[in-house]
Formats: C-alpha cells, sequence, structure tokens
C-alpha cells in the first residue's frame, strides 16, 4: 500500500504542475472559488423550512440511438449558492420539472452533488461532499430530534448537475429542483451535529465511473478517517448489474456494512441504507484502514463504457473533544479535486498515470480548450 500512495502522490504533483493549479491567489491558505463569471441557472430560495435549489432550465433532446446512448448527458452550468442561514440539515428529497411544471421521472437524473469547497472529506483531502444523489435516490432523511448537519451562514456550495434522457420523448426547459429540510440554529435540538462522508471505489481524483467488464467483477479502495468518530448512517450509490457494496475494517478484518440494491420490475430503484446509530454507532479509528468494495455481474456479452460506480456514504458523529482538520486548499489533492468538480479537467489518475509526461493529451470537456474552459468560468484561471 505504501507504494501505491507513492505513486499517486506523484501522479497527483505531476498533473498539477502541468495544468498549472499549483497554487492559490497569494501566499495564504484562503478558499477562493470565484464563479461570478458562469451563466447563472442555479439559485436558492429560503422557505423559513427548507433550502430550495433549483438547477436549469436545459433542453433534453431524445438520443438518436437509445440503446447504448441514453447515458450520455447533459451538464447544468456549474455554478454555486450562498447559505443564508445558520441551520442543521436533516433532510433531502428533489423532482425534476418541465417548462410547464409538470414533473418528470426521476430517472431523468443522472446525478447531482453538492459541495462545499471550504470543508474536507473524512478520508481525504479534497473538498467535502454534502450530498449527491442520482436518478434512483430517493428521499433521505434523518430523526431531526436526533441529527443535523451544521451550515453557517455565508458558507459557499458548488452545485453541480448532469441530466440525461431515457425516456425517448423530447423535454424543454427541464429543473431540477433540490429540496433540503432543516431545523433553525439556537433551538435546543438537534442534539447531534453530523458530517457527511463518502468513500469512493475510484478515489483519490477524477472521473468515478469506470469500465464495467463482462461477468462478475469488483473494485474497491481503501484508506483511513482522518479523525476518530462514529458511522451513524450508512449508504451507497451504483450502477446496474451491482449485486452488494462492502465497507470494512481491513485492520479487525470485519464487515461494518453490505448494502445491497432495491429493484422494481427489475429496474434499479435504490439501495439499502444501513442506521448504525439504533445500536449506537459504529467506532471508527484514523490508526485502522477500512475498505469500500462495489461487486457487479454483468450478464451482457460486452463490457459496458462508465457502467460501473460504487461509492459509501452516510452521516459521521465526531467525538465530542475531538476537532475535524482543517481544509488546506493548498494540497495538490485538493486543488486537483477542486479543478475537476469544476470541470476543467476529465479523466482518472489511472489514465493519466499511463499518459506519463505527455500532459497535453489531456482529456477536456468536450467541444472546450482550456481557453474556452476559463472564459466559461468568467475568466478563472488554473492557478487561482
Amino acid at each position: 500500500m505504501k507504494n501505491t500512495l507513492v505513486r499517486v502522490s506523484f501522479v497527483v504533483i505531476t498533473v498539477v504542475v502541468a495544468l498549472g493549479i499549483t497554487q492559490m491567489v497569494g501566499s495564504t491558505a484562503e478558499v477562493d472559488l470565484d464563479l461570478s463569471g458562469t451563466e447563472s441557472s442555479i439559485e436558492l430560495i429560503n422557505t423559513g423550512e427548507e433550502f430550495i435549489i433549483t438547477a436549469g432550465p436545459v433542453h433534453l433532446a431524445v438520443p438518436m440511438e437509445m440503446e447504448g446512448h441514453a447515458h450520455e448527458g447533459v451538464l447544468v452550468p456549474i455554478d454555486s449558492v450562498t447559505i443564508p442561514a445558520d441551520v442543521y440539515l436533516y433532510g433531502l428529497s428533489y423532482e425534476i420539472v418541465d417548462a410547464e411544471g409538470s414533473q418528470l421521472p426521476g430517472e431523468i437524473l443522472h446525478h447531482f452533488n453538492l459541495i462545499d469547497p471550504a470543508s474536507r472529506e473524512l478520508f481525504l483531502p479534497i473538498s467535502r461532499r454534502l450530498y449527491a444523489a442520482g436518478g434512483e435516490t430517493g428521499e433521505q432523511t434523518m430523526p431531526w430530534l436526533l441529527f443535523g448537519h451544521p451550515l453557517h451562514a455565508g458558507q459557499q456550495i458548488v452545485v453541480s448537475v448532469m441530466l440525461h434522457n431515457p425516456t425517448g420523448v423530447e423535454h424543454e426547459g427541464v429543473h431540477l429542483v433540490i429540496h433540503l429540510k432543516y431545523v433553525k440554529s439556537g433551538r435546543p435540538w438537534p442534539f447531534f451535529s453530523i458530517y457527511p462522508f463518502q468513500v469512493d471505489v475510484a478515489f483519490p481524483a477524477g472521473d468515478k465511473s469506470f469500465v464495467l467488464p463482462r461477468g462478475i467483477s469488483s473494485q474497491s479502495w481503501e484508506g483511513s478517517p482522518s479523525v476518530e468518530g462514529k458511522l451513524m448512517i450508512v449508504g451507497s450509490h451504483f450502477h446496474n448489474y451491482a449485486t452488494s457494496i462492502v465497507f470494512e475494517d481491513v485492520t479487525e478484518g470485519e464487515v461494518i456494512w453490505e448494502g445491497f440494491p432495491v429493484e422494481e420490475s427489475g429496474e434499479l430503484s435504490g439501495a439499502t441504507i444501513g442506521h448504525l446509530y439504533r445500536t449506537g454507532g459504529t467506532r471508527i479509528y484514523p490508526d485502522h484502514v477500512y475498505r469500500a468494495t462495489v461487486y457487479y455481474d454483468n450478464p451482457t456479452d460486452e463490457s459496458i463504457t462508465e457502467g460501473g460506480m460504487g461509492v459509501v456514504a452516510g452521516a459521521f458523529s465526531i467525538d465530542g473533544d475531538a476537532e475535524w482538520p482543517e481544509v488546506d486548499p493548498l494540497d495538490p489533492l485538493y486543488l486537483l479535486d477542486r479543478a475537476h468538480f469544476l470541470r476543467e479537467w476529465r479523466g482518472t489518475l489511472e489514465s493519466l498515470s499511463e499518459e506519463g509526461s505527455d500532459m497535453d493529451s489531456m482529456e477536456h470537456e468536450e467541444g472546450h480548450d482550456m481557453d474556452a474552459m476559463n472564459h466559461a468560468q468568467g475568466g478563472h484561471d488554473m492557478d487561482r
């Protein structure tokens, strides 16, 4: 494992230098995320009980060939919203509507991510993923009296959305509407502050989907948390043909949680959830190694491009006196991940490692070179 970490670190630093994102503005470790020049297509409304984030509109055409092309996505321009009040989040739901306000099938959502660039992940020094969902993700809630994730007024949240059209029908003016339920700060509840975490089998950075081979296969990633605490809720995300996903303590040789797909009429509709808080939570330690592994059984006659994905995610409760490590915006891995979720580069560390020093061949968003991407981000340079 040590040799793997050294190799990954070398690749990360090489890519960061090649992309010209080795430093932020000035020499201080401040999170600077200027998206003011983007074409705004995302807004937040505060109802007093929930934040409603609306992304769009976009046009969803019918793929020219449904077979094998419905997975192709339409990206809503990347943007951010500012949290207007101190709150504790406890629930998430979403809906997709057209220009007339009619509700559309949830399968139109490929995925969305809400990203907090001023906080770090539990297992890696990258921006924290606040919430994420795919087309099979239903409403997610925690007992509001017990748990809530604290957000503060002025906090900036990046919103990244991809839609696609597997319905066979053209749709105009499509919006994704995200509902974030909260409890106002200053009340005696919730009793426990919790923080989101995720472990992706395609960590540490880059594209998370992978080629799904024929037959039975698996993919995994392992690492250690930055701070001690308890896992309270565990869920997952995967694609069709997944059979299970496992999160285990490698050091102790124990399985902490195993999730399974939930199907309706033979189609993936969700995943099982582990409510570990019902038994007091499961403690994890910084000196232990943990592994997430997703298992697939692809019954088709060929490999499926971007057919695989595996993420373990949930809610983590930090020990009372412990402190969550601060984000380091100068960390090379943080910078590489940041450039990726801002769509300034695409690819995987594995592919970049194979390319070696030929960084000019890196794949960027289709139809955009770096100058065009910087222009689209309002002059946002990669060294900022």
